[in-house]
């Protein structure tokens, strides 16, 4: 399927989405919101796939969201009420879609991230990012909040008092802050992002595609339970595990001393 707003590339069981609106900082529009959900959708039924991988073309992730349609949704509100507004952006594309994911998603992050760039950032299962790379939730200086997502992921990503200084502030933080607080995997330069992408895609490929799957799914129920149904939820399934070939086979291979050959079964 072809895009106008975006690039979808499969490349040896790894999708790449990169963000295509470089001379507006790949900023997010109507567009690009309905063709991300396309996009993750396929990526999401083609079972090849081991990795998804999120960047900007350009110098940027993606610089937050086209101010045409910021003031179309104001419009919206003033002739049929807010309520039409959360109609329309119940359509729209979002983060929760990445977490739902069954494969791990991996932001690589240059340049700015700000507004929902970061927030499509923050719904990533990994983000690197280069020494250049910024990450900012300036809703605020907008007169409006986020609506991505920020106010519940970053609180748990971050803790709540940086939470709040991004989110009340609006200021952006460097690649030395999001790493020091967390938000970020690791910082590298910018010739070395792609690369290192690459190595962290290989690392996951090499393991059980069921099992990474399922550690992903136990991992992302600390968005929605308590520790002690979380905790039972993930002992239930690993259970499972060891119903599995893959288990045998993880098991054999260690005993043996040789690689295990993963077949996600």
């Amino acid at each position: 399927m072809a895009f106008e707003t975006i690039i979808l590339e499969k490349n040896n069981s790894v999708a790449q989405i990169t963000f295509n609106r470089p001379k507006v900082f790949n900023a997010y529009s109507e567009k690009m919101s309905h063709e991300l959900q396309q996009a993750v959708a396929e990526v999401g039924a083609d079972t090849s796939l081991r990795v998804l991988v999120l960047k900007g073309s350009g110098e940027n992730f993606l610089a937050g969201a086209d101010i045409t349609m910021l003031n179309f949704w104001s419009k919206t509100a003033d002739e049929q009420g807010w309520e039409k507004v959360k109609e329309i952006l119940d359509g729209h594309f979002s983060p929760t879609l990445l977490e739902k994911l069954p494969i791990p998603v991996i932001a690589a992050v240059d340049g700015m991230a700000w507004g929902m760039g970061s927030e499509i950032a923050l719904g990533c299962d990994f983000r690197i990012c280069t020494d250049r790379a910024s990450f900012a939730q300036p809703e605020i200086n907008l007169g409006v909040i986020t609506g991505g997502g920020a106010s519940q992921r970053l609180p748990r990503i971050v803790g709540k008092a940086k939470a709040m200084e991004m989110i009340l502030t609006g200021k952006p933080i460097n690649a030395q802050d999001a790493c020091h607080w967390g938000l970020v995997n690791k910082v590298v330069a910018p010739e070395a992002l792609d690369a290192e992408v690459a190595s962290l895609a290989k690392a996951i490929m090499s393991k059980s595609p069921l099992m990474v799957g399922w550690a992903k799914q136990c991992v992302n129920l600390v968005l929605d339970h308590d520790l002690l149904s979380g905790i039972d939820k993930e002992l239930a399934q690993f259970a499972k595990t060891f119903a599995t070939q893959d288990a045998k086979e993880g098991t054999s291979a260690f005993l043996e001393k040789r690689k295990a050959n993963f077949t996600g079964k």
